[in-house]
């Protein structure tokens, strides 16, 4: 059974669909991809998954749970967090008080143990634990977002856009340490613009176009179809 299935799920802003009957699944363990263009409904799909932007119909499964109507705060509980688009850090917070959020519905003593999970796989957050996030570069900021949702302890994190706006230097170390956070356990949905870096690290992509799956396949054959080349890898 996949960890998370997702069904015909149709999502709206106002009168406008933003979904139009995607169906996609994640198995335990994965890293799994939704690459398209802007406005394909990627970030969407990770929004109506976490209960932000709640689906009109469909079905969203996690563990075999129903969660379509599921409130987010619940959902987090369930064992999902995501690291959102344009990273959405807390500006005038520490880092250390941006992680603390991460863990704010959790009542369990290994906060701590998690606290040093994230400094270890970013040190530079241990380096910067005092200082105000707004004050840092866009890819120690990204860095803090990822950590604060895995401060949440998810069985499934959604990375939405984890290389917009930053320094390719930082956006490899950030896709190293997602692969990292994938081998120590956590399954991962990734969407990305940089297709490139998405195709790289995850075992199967999903391509959106206009609200829909257009195509889905093994990462490898994503990367080395023409129509994909064409449209999404620059060839």
């Amino acid at each position: 059974m996949p960890l998370l299935e997702i069904d015909e799920l149709q999502t709206y802003y106002g009168n406008i669909a933003a979904l139009k009957g995607v169906s996609l699944t994640v198995d335990e363990g994965e890293i799994v991809t939704l690459i398209g263009s802007n406005g394909a409904g990627k970030s969407t799909t990770l929004r109506s998954i976490s209960g932000l932007t709640p689906p009109r119909s469909g079905s969203i499964r996690f563990n075999g749970k129903e969660i379509s109507r599921t409130p987010p705060q619940d959902i987090v509980r369930l064992g999902i967090s995501q690291s959102p688009e344009a990273r959405r850090t807390f500006q005038r917070m520490t880092v250390r008080e941006n992680l603390d959020m991460g863990a704010y519905l959790r009542r369990d003593k290994e906060i701590g143990a998690d606290l040093d999970r994230v400094y270890d796989l970013f040190p530079r957050l241990k380096e910067r634990e005092r200082q105000k996030s707004g004050t840092m570069s866009g890819g120690e900021q990204q860095m803090l977002a990822i950590g604060r949702a895995l401060m949440a302890r998810p069985k499934l994190l959604l990375l939405d856009e984890p290389s917009m706006g930053i320094a390719p230097i930082l956006v490899d170390r950030i896709y190293e340490t997602i692969v990292e956070i994938n081998k120590q356990g956590t399954t991962i949905l990734l969407v990305e613009q940089n297709a490139n870096y998405a195709l790289g690290v995850s075992e199967r992509g999903y391509v959106l176009e206009t609200g829909t799956v257009a195509l889905t396949d093994a990462s490898d054959a994503l990367r080395t179809n023409p129509d994909v080349q064409k449209a999404y890898l620059g060839a």
